[in-house]
């Protein structure tokens, strides 16, 4: 358990006004290339929004995060994707490949994923900053099968960050709350959120982006930024729904 509570922590800093160095690692998720067509990815809204809506000109938010990596690989170059940048604020979303039960040999089981998390803490914690753990968004299991322990390996991040007292953004809830009501073939899916099976689409981002924000307590109301990230989602949620929205003075099914 961590000595003082992370969220005092954390918003002790913010308050005080000192610049803040963020390092948001992880995997492809993080790293945001392809997946969203161009748009920016939830780091790049965070930049945004503390940089610029919050004002705080001062602070750097940096992204380390590698296509295809695993717990245990940012473990081994955790100087150059972490200690190097002396940050004050670290978040880790990981787990998506970690899961797969097709593509390692050997395979990944949860209980050393959970290690390695507490160690990713610990390390964090040793350079003096405030770790932050991501459960890993859902996944279009359909699609990729290989997958079908993401719920498993999100609940061990939720663990972990429960037992060392960590800061927890849970994307996995998020994405799985998003699929309920938006119309029938939809449920635990979170349709509009993917670009394909498992990397989020630029409204998947959007997402990803209030949820930190809202976790690390940046959801200014007043912030532009997520004014139009709340924008995108509920258009992503409700594309052609519900089917007695009124259109030309009559009830209109879903187009």
């Amino acid at each position: 358990m961590a000595l003082v509570d992370d969220r005092t922590r954390l918003a002790s800093l913010l308050a005080s006004g000192a610049p803040v160095t963020w390092v948001m690692t992880g995997d492809s998720i993080t790293h945001g290339l392809i997946h969203t067509r161009g748009a920016r990815s939830y780091v790049e809204h965070l930049h945004e929004l503390i940089r610029g809506d919050l004002g705080r000109v001062q602070d750097i938010v940096i992204n380390t995060a590698i296509t295809g990596w695993r717990a245990q690989l940012i473990l081994d170059d955790f100087d150059r994707r972490v200690a190097a940048w002396r940050p004050d604020v670290v978040t880790l979303m990981i787990g998506t490949n970690d899961c797969t039960t097709v593509w390692l040999d050997p395979i990944v089981k949860a209980a050393e994923f959970s290690r390695s998390l507490v160690e990713f803490v610990s390390r964090v914690r040793a350079l003096g900053a405030i770790p932050v753990l991501q459960t890993p968004p859902t996944v279009d299991l359909l699609r990729a099968p290989d997958r079908e322990r993401i719920g498993e390996f999100a609940q061990a991040a939720r663990d972990v960050a429960a037992a060392e007292g960590a800061l927890l953004v849970d994307q996995h809830a998020a994405f799985s709350a998003f699929a309920e009501g938006t119309g029938p073939g939809n449920e635990g899916h979170p349709w509009g959120l993917l670009d394909d099976a498992f990397h989020p689409n630029a409204d998947g981002h959007a997402m990803l982006a209030l949820e930190l924000a809202r976790a690390l307590g940046l959801d200014a109301d007043e912030s532009r930024v997520l004014t139009t990230l709340r924008a995108r989602v509920a258009v992503a949620r409700h594309p052609r729904w519900p089917p007695d929205a009124v259109d030309d003075g009559a009830a209109s099914s879903p187009r």
